[in-house]
């Protein structure tokens, strides 16, 4: 799925947005198969402020509509 566009994002802040509308901001470090790795994760919904969440945020590929690289 991600490809030559991994290699430009690791390492990078990036914002996931999700299926559900919801979306998941932070630092992308790495992909395990169908598994994203996001460290310092925000979670985000609309009409919410933001949420740090604990640890790493793992989220499955099937789950994305879009990755920004702002």
């Amino acid at each position: 799925m991600l490809g030559a566009f991994r290699r430009v994002i690791t390492r990078r802040k990036v914002i996931v947005n999700m299926l559900d509308g919801t979306s998941i901001a932070g630092i992308f470090y790495d992909q395990d198969g169908p598994l994203l790795v996001i460290k310092n994760a925000q979670y985000m919904e609309p009409g919410a402020q933001p949420v740090e969440l604990d640890g790493d945020a793992v989220i499955e590929r099937d789950k994305v509509l879009f990755i920004q690289a702002p």
